[in-house]
């Protein structure tokens, strides 16, 4: 005997809520023990901008490589880059060694690291990017360097990935010693984990004579001047540094915890709440008129049918011969259609990986390098949905439809992807993607996509036809809200009202370097996505086919997937009151993937709302009775 649908929801609902409750993740990276004295590595990332401390505001979306010239930090005898994933390359970073040493529970105090000099042309550049609260990215036994905050709302502390590059309180000063302090947890005798690493900067004016004399017991804390950078002199650049090593209680498999931050969880909740009324509303309205509708309207047509007297259809019968009546540019349609479902797909198979915990924020960029995976290996699905829908409506250039659905939307976001990438090199960014990751990317996509969006084609094209009349219906003049246009607007607010509230905290990891770990939350919404896209999709494809207007194949698409109209509408405001960005390669990236983003949503929901359109469609059709 199967379960009943509730306890399949409740089971559901029980395993989301513990995997947002406990936070579990399999770890990203083994386990390093050391002993008292061992050197611990200190690796350094790319600087990237931080939202401001007062106006919460971001200024920049630009990051820049740890050893980019005019920083003039100072660099390690032999520099070697450390290798990273896909994803990890792709958003920006880029991991190197440092002149760091650390050594397991072995203090050190005003410890001297180099001096450099300062132009006053890489000043000017520095100063620009303390404006821009920019943030020192380090990463030691694979755990990111963090400052220490307070949460206002929650008045709890966490730890905030980075560290300023510089303070700005009257002018800006930038920060050139560290002050170090790194928890250790006590596995065994004489065997530690580091569990925690916190970094206090601090701005001074060293004066070069502290450093000339071989006192083991200078004191960094009796500069109490601040190093402001003159853009019109060369100037001298003590970096120094403290270390502290302090005992935890805190376990290996549990340190990633204060890094992990909800700021008021009361929002999540209120997110998912409004999600979920909004379902239960659309559910409520598709009950009360659809079923109760429909029902009416198949029992009339049946009773109809048994009578001796010959009498005229009407309403959404009258259009049973014309209702898989091919639509304008079904080619297009079912490119669009096999894209959105392999979209759909590989959203769907990340959110199981990431709710059952498989990736970890200690593996960098996992994330990214999945969806990418993913991707690929769905082509296949995105073949045989495009073929079959193509096939559906008789379409007969099947080469055609195979090549397009391999290769018109990924070549249009890989355009965009090149164009942005190129603003990133001439901004001298570490976020501009190498040569070599470009060609790993298309090869991925000739080598795996693209010959399993053929195979799925193969299948998809021998499925059968649907078969309309000759000549086709003429369709009444239709009610205002009935129109395309007021439709679409209608349909999809639905949507992204379900959505709108995580997709802030979304967007605010993304742009603000936060790490994003609710995948519950995350799962959950677009699940009440994929209702909400259904069902306003049914709801206005019925009132279409009651007014005789059997055009709904585009119809069905563009209204759930004018989600991602609003989508962009919301980067629109979201740039106008969270973001400072005043400089063209930062304004252009933004929109750039704010485009890229809502594009995808577009075909995604429009591809959720055409085959539930579809299925009902049949569905009806096939419960009446058609000479």
């Amino acid at each position: 005997m199967a379960p009943p649908r509730s306890f399949i929801i409740t089971c559901i609902l029980i395993l989301t809520i513990s995997a947002n409750t406990f936070a579990f993740y399999l770890p990203g990276v083994a386990p390093r023990d050391y002993r008292e004295g061992d050197e611990v590595e200190v690796h350094v990332n790319s600087l990237t901008p931080m939202m401001g401390p007062a106006t919460q505001q971001l200024k920049s979306v630009i990051p820049y490589d740890y050893y980019y010239k005019p920083f003039h930090f100072c660099q390690p005898k032999e520099l070697k880059s450390q290798p990273e994933s896909l994803g990890s390359i792709l958003f920006g970073d880029r991991i190197f060694s440092s002149a760091y040493v650390l050594k397991m529970k072995v203090d050190e105090k005003c410890k001297l690291l180099c001096n450099q000099t300062v132009p006053p042309e890489d000043a000017k550049f520095i100063n620009q990017r303390i404006r821009e609260n920019y943030a020192i990215n380090w990463l030691i036994d694979g755990l990111p360097a963090a400052s220490k905050k307070l949460d206002a709302k929650t008045h709890t502390n966490f730890n905030s990935i980075g560290f300023e590059l510089g303070d700005q309180t009257a002018e800006p000063s930038l920060n050139n010693h560290y002050d170090i302090t790194i928890q250790y947890h006590t596995q065994d005798k004489n065997k530690y984990r580091v569990v925690g690493v916190i970094v206090k900067p601090f701005s001074r004016k060293y004066d070069a004579t502290l450093f000339s004399q071989k006192d083991e017991n200078k004191d960094c804390d009796s500069v109490i001047n601040r190093l402001v950078l003159s853009e019109t002199n060369s100037n001298e650049v003590f970096y120094t540094y403290d270390i502290s090593w302090v005992s935890s209680s805190t376990a290996w498999a549990t340190r990633w915890d204060s890094y992990l931050h909800t700021f008021d969880p009361r929002i999540h909740w209120f997110s998912l709440v409004n999600s979920i009324v909004i379902v239960l509303f659309l559910t409520g309205m598709v009950a009360m008129i659809l079923l109760r509708a429909l029902h009416k309207d198949i029992s009339r047509y049946n009773q109809i049918e048994d009578k001796e007297d010959v009498q005229e259809d009407f309403g959404w019968k009258l259009v049973h011969g014309d209702v898989f009546r091919p639509p304008v540019n079904v080619m297009l349609l079912s490119v669009f259609l096999g894209s959105g479902a392999q979209l759909f797909f590989m959203t769907a198979v990340t959110l199981v990986f990431a709710v059952l915990g498989f990736l970890s924020p200690s593996n960098r960029g996992s994330l990214a390098t999945v969806m990418i995976i993913f991707y690929m290996l769905f082509g296949s699905v995105a073949g045989y949905v495009s073929a079959r829908v193509y096939k559906m409506f008789n379409g007969d250039s099947w080469l055609k439809n195979v090549f397009l659905t391999a290769f018109l939307f990924p070549s249009l976001i890989f355009a965009i992807f090149v164009v942005l990438n190129f603003f990133l090199v001439s901004a001298k960014s570490s976020g501009a993607v190498p040569a070599t990751t470009l060609l790993a990317i298309i090869g991925l996509w000739f080598l795996i996509s693209v010959p399993l969006c053929f195979i799925g084609s193969f299948f998809g094209f021998r499925k059968p036809v649907f078969r309309t009349n000759q000549i086709p219906r003429q369709i009444p003049d239709q009610v205002f809200y009935l129109r395309p246009i007021p439709s679409m607007l209608m349909g999809g607010v639905l949507p992204f009202g379900a959505i709108f509230i995580e997709l802030y905290f979304i967007m605010n990891s993304i742009w603000g370097n936060k790490v994003y770990y609710l995948f519950g939350f995350a799962a959950l919404v677009f699940i009440i996505l994929t209702i909400t896209c259904s069902e306003v999709t049914i709801l206005l494809c019925y009132f279409h086919l009651c007014a005789e207007d059997y055009h709904w194949s585009w119809r069905a698409f563009l209204t759930s997937g004018a989600s991602g109209l609003y989508i962009f509408i919301y980067s629109i405001m979201y740039f106008a009151t969270r973001l400072q960005i005043t400089s063209l390669t930062s304004t252009v990236i933004y929109f750039g993937w704010s485009g890229v983003m809502s594009l995808m949503f577009f075909v995604l929901t429009g591809t959720i709302g055409y085959f539930a359109c579809l299925a009902f469609i049949r569905r009806i059709f096939m419960s009446i009775k058609v000479d």
